[in-house]
Parts: structure tokens; C-alpha cells; sequence
């Protein structure tokens, strides 16, 4: 079994399909999502609908994250979550346009029934963070001086320089989305931050653990590449 994690989307509807139509997957692979599916991009409901029927036609096992944007939304709404008031400040507009709804201080029980229960219920599912033998699939990161039994989900999906920039060992390596940069992060220790900018006009990143492979596509085109990164893995690796 392979295990494919792939990087915030944020409503980049066609580089999420041309992603996993390209992957070379087979059945017994695994598809882990690090969460952040809505908001800031042009198709958030799209995005969601197209991750739902790729999960049920699918025959790979599918792990869904929750990231900090599907937090807001669901606070948003009024369901659960937090920060619903940073919603519309973070791009949670764009999400409400792919509904047909338009922006509000606080969502209206319209709001609420213009969003299918299948959705929500995906939202509603989504799981704090996932642990693959010695890595840990997470949102954001995590607090480094405590143990996971102790995280606060707060921490989980909105932590960013605490956990990124904090050098003290951890029992696993993390992979993370959440925080944008050009490039994937390798250089730092026991972290592997994978969300590369999609939605700002850089690429959707997904990492295939077990043979150490990149692929990538960047925003507006149709071709994914594919890059081997055992050698940059090493550092990661010399820390365990």
C-alpha cells in the first residue's frame, strides 16, 4: 500500500482533477488530504462535490482532513468550529459565491439550506490528523512540547512559526499543509510542509511517502510533474 498526501486546494477545481486523474494509483493505495478544500479559490463547491464521488467510485481508501478554512466555515454556519467571524477576511466569500449565496456578517438559516447535507456531513467528518507508521498528517502542525494524546485541535489546525520554527524533537515526522510557501519545506526537522501556494498562482503538491516521489502541477496548467526527492529527504530523515 502507498500513501499519496496532497496539499491545500482551496477551490482549484481543475488542478485538483487533472492531480488525480494523473496520479498512478492503484487500488490498494491511500489518498490523505491535509485539509483546507474550500475558500479563496473560484470552485470550493465543486471541490467538495468532486472529492466526495471520487471517495465513492474510488477504490483507494480516502482520509479527509480538517483544515483551519473548513473550522471557520462550519463556525460560519453556526455548527460548530471556530473564528466564524475571520470567515469572510479569509476568503470564505468565494466559498459562499460557489453556493450562490451572498456574503454576510453571520450566516442565515438560507445559508444553512443552500448547503447540501452531503456536504455537510463531509465537513461534519473531517478528522484532526492521521498517523502513517512514523509520520503524523495534520493540518497546520502541532504543539511541540506536548504529546498527541494532549493537542487541542486549535493547535492542529492553526498553529504556524510555534510548531514550524521550533526545533525541539519530535517521535514522527509531520506532514503539514496550511502555511504557503514556493517550494516544498524539507529543510527543517522532522517537518515536511506541502501546501505551495496553489491558490496564489504557484502549484498543488502531492507527496507519495513510501517511495519518496513529488508531483505537482502548477495553477492554470494541465500536466503534472513528478520528481524523486529521496536525496532532500535525508535531512528529515537524519533527525530520527
Amino acid at each position: 500500500m502507498r500513501s499519496f498526501v496532497i496539499g491545500d486546494v482551496h477551490g482549484c477545481l481543475d488542478e485538483l482533477t487533472c492531480m488525480l486523474t494523473s496520479l498512478p494509483l492503484e487500488s490498494s493505495d491511500r489518498l490523505i488530504f491535509l485539509g483546507d478544500y474550500i475558500d479563496r479559490g473560484p470552485d470550493s463547491k465543486s471541490v467538495v462535490s468532486y472529492l466526495i464521488e471520487h471517495e465513492r467510485k474510488g477504490k483507494q481508501e480516502h482520509i479527509f482532513l480538517k483544515g483551519n478554512h473548513e473550522d471557520m466555515f462550519l463556525s460560519y454556519l453556526g455548527l460548530a468550529g471556530r473564528h466564524g467571524d475571520m470567515f469572510l477576511f479569509n476568503g470564505g466569500g468565494a466559498t459562499l459565491a460557489s453556493y450562490g449565496l451572498f456574503p454576510r456578517d453571520s450566516a442565515s438559516a438560507d445559508a444553512l439550506s443552500a448547503i447540501p447535507s452531503e456536504h455537510l456531513r463531509f465537513f461534519q467528518s473531517l478528522k484532526t490528523h492521521y498517523l502513517l507508521d512514523s509520520y503524523l498528517c495534520v493540518h497546520a502542525g502541532i504543539d511541540p512540547w506536548k504529546p498527541l494524546s494532549q493537542q487541542q485541535e486549535e493547535d492542529l489546525l492553526w498553529i504556524r512559526d510555534e510548531f514550524i520554527l521550533n526545533p525541539h524533537p519530535l517521535p514522527y515526522t509531520v506532514l503539514f499543509g496550511h502555511t504557503p510557501r514556493p517550494e516544498v519545506l524539507f529543510h527543517l526537522p522532522y517537518k515536511i510542509g506541502l501546501d505551495t501556494g496553489l491558490v496564489y498562482g504557484n502549484q498543488l503538491t502531492c507527496l507519495e511517502v513510501e517511495e519518496k516521489v513529488l508531483y505537482q502541477i502548477n495553477r492554470g496548467r494541465k500536466k503534472m510533474t513528478r520528481r524523486p526527492v529521496g536525496n532532500v529527504w535525508e535531512q528529515v530523515d537524519r533527525s530520527h
